[in-house]
């Protein structure tokens, strides 16, 4: 398996933010305050603490353990749904304590200094299964949980635009027929999210927005505060607010909340972190949730191993909860450039100590991309071939979406107010977890599944290249799944009729070795021109080769359309689509013709603008 660049975040790249500031996967904050017991939500006790402390399915009330010792192991001990009364007692006489329970879904989350713990919890009656969720120790955090920094925000002045990735996916005309519904909730399970952040702030719930770091859940205002970068980059993709100013997400009038999974320091994302965050989705009516990691320390889980089997369930069993109450969870594919499909070795586990190479098959499964139901998102470059990065697999992957690629990133929000580029799968589950909400905005009854559905119904199929990798129908294939995500049609939209129309239909003669203008006067257009720019040309010329042709804006930027290409063919009759969203629409546009070369002539016959 190919070395990823962060492993467990599905980033291939660092970002690079607006002011010149550059941005790492740093080390994150840390907490503060400690839980108010061992298994029940850690509460609000501070002023201005969040005081949505709702009781959920996480709390349920157990003695608090001893301070925490080194050699302290998580572990998941896994009954049957609505069976962990019954076994709870038994993880103290065998040398653990109860850390937090999901008694609807039969999981306990254990800790315990003892080696013997998990082969001793076994023997158990009632006890289905039990795995180390580590290789490493708990942090001691986990017992006394400080809260993330809340940073200081910086004032923007970059004006919202149609930036790439989202005219890819049309998200700009599906806003046309729906930005979004305020009902509409999506979860972020992430590094969590800077609530803060302008573009994120007017779009934030922070009462259903939590921590579940460490495997409890964490209510306390704030504790949902990004300890990285990544996860507010995510939020603003999904749901960036329309107001103005940055960027703007594919659902921008949906709410986000943060469900911060990743752990202070390492930036891991635990079994017992992800169930906690499937759980509370479930628990909190979110309608869609975004997963842009794997769950540590395995990249992928082998059910031949007693522990990562008791992981596979527990995960398994928490995402089947969620989806059972409403949420659909999306998720993305990885970085490793690796065919999901054929699955051979596994190099980078465990990645909280020191990884082996391992012999692995199809059977193990990176999840929660991998588990049933939920939606795996390979990633796009700009134009939409597969990203150089973006792992593959026939019947694995689900849909595309952009996740950018070498100098084309995906530019969206960062902690302080700021913005940058990343690649990544983790930058393309967000625009199909967008689309995702932007569907159940439009259809408020859909089920997880009919959502799941109608994303890959309305997928545009884009076929394998000249890849011997890509194997598959063009209609469904290990590069792309169903197709490329379509915002648009997602929402039951249909591409707009044109724009306003402009001509020129005097002739211009182009002689040899000379340059022409055609001008074109608009007006009476509102704003800018499209990103779409549609540019019709009808010349006529008998080596199209001697030829370059420019379109000039009003304020005289020029856009090339064709630079002496096609060698001795006759006549360029070809409409061009340009991005002129930075030119004023008003004003004298002009078709510029030179001719370098003797011998051939012709002359601008037609040339049109469509807004």
């Amino acid at each position: 398996m190919f070395s990823q660049i962060s492993s467990r975040l599905r980033v291939s790249a660092v970002a690079v933010a607006a002011l010149g500031t550059t941005v790492a996967l740093a080390a994150p904050a840390g907490f503060a305050q400690a839980a108010t017991s061992d298994t029940a939500p850690v509460a609000g006790a501070s002023a201005g603490a969040n005081q949505a402390t709702t009781t959920t399915t996480t709390a349920k009330a157990a003695a608090a353990p001893a301070a925490w010792a080194a050699g302290t192991r998580a572990y998941l001990v896994i009954t049957a749904p609505g069976g962990t009364s019954a076994v709870s007692g038994a993880v103290a006489t065998k040398g653990g304590s109860v850390f937090a329970t999901y008694d609807a879904i039969g999981v306990i989350v254990a800790h315990s200094t003892s080696t013997s713990f998990a082969s001793s919890m076994r023997t158990v009656a009632g006890v289905q299964q039990v795995g180390a969720t580590r290789t490493s120790d708990v942090p001691a955090d986990a017992y006394n949980p400080a809260l993330p920094a809340n940073p200081s925000q910086s004032a923007t002045t970059l004006n919202e635009s149609n930036r790439w990735d989202m005219t890819q996916i049309k998200a700009d005309q599906a806003w046309a027929v729906t930005t979004g519904s305020a009902s509409v909730k999506v979860g972020v399970l992430d590094t969590g999210v800077d609530d803060q952040h302008q573009d994120i702030a007017p779009n934030f719930n922070a009462a259903d927005s939590a921590s579940c770091a460490y495997g409890k859940a964490d209510t306390r205002a704030g504790a949902w505060r990004d300890v990285g970068t990544h996860g507010t980059h995510v939020a603003g993709t999904i749901a960036a607010a329309k107001n103005g100013k940055g960027v703007i997400g594919v659902a921008p009038g949906v709410k986000i909340s943060s469900v911060r999974i990743a752990e202070p320091t390492s930036s891991l994302f635990f079994a017992e972190n992800t169930i906690c965050g499937f759980m509370w989705a479930g628990d909190h009516g979110f309608k869609v949730t975004n997963n842009s990691y794997y769950t540590d320390p395995w990249a992928f889980n082998c059910p031949d191993n007693v522990d990562q089997a008791a992981i596979i369930e527990g995960v398994r069993r928490a995402q089947a909860y969620a989806e059972g109450k409403g949420s659909l969870q999306v998720a993305a594919a990885g970085n490793s450039n690796y065919d999901l499909a054929n699955k051979t070795t596994d190099s980078e586990s465990p990645n909280d100590s020191t990884p082996v190479t391992r012999t692995i098959t199809n059977a193990c499964i990176d999840i929660p991309t991998e588990l049933p139901g939920v939606v795996t998102v390979a990633a796009q470059g700009n134009g939409g071939a597969k990203a150089s990065y973006s792992n593959f697999g026939n019947g694995v992957i689900d849909i595309a979406a952009p996740g950018g690629d070498g100098a084309s990133g995906v530019y969206s929000t960062l902690p302080g107010g700021k913005y940058g580029n990343m690649n990544g799968t983790s930058m393309a589950s967000p625009h199909v977890a967008g689309v995702a909400a932007l569907i159940a905005s439009v259809n408020p009854t859909f089920t997880p599944a009919q959502i799941r559905d109608q994303l890959g119904v309305q997928a545009t199929d884009r076929a394998c290249p000249s890849d011997s990798r890509c194997t598959g129908t063009s209609t469904k294939n290990g590069f792309f799944g169903e197709g490329a995500v379509d915002a648009l049609k997602a929402v039951g939209g249909s591409t707009p009729p044109p724009g306003a129309y402009f001509e020129n239909l005097a002739d211009v003669a182009i002689a040899d070795n000379a340059t022409v203008d055609s001008p074109i006067t608009v007006s009476g257009v509102t704003g800018n021109a499209p990103a779409t720019l549609k540019v019709g040309v009808d010349i006529k010329h008998t080596y199209i080769g001697d030829l370059k042709v420019d379109l000039i804006a009003p304020d005289g930027t020029v856009y090339a359309l064709h630079n002496r290409t096609g060698s001795g063919t006759d006549n360029i009759a070809q409409t061009y689509t340009v991005n002129a969203s930075a030119e004023v629409a008003n004003g004298v546009w002009k078709l510029r013709v030179n001719d370098n070369a003797s011998q051939d002539t012709g002359r601008i016959d037609a040339w049109n603008l469509t807004f």
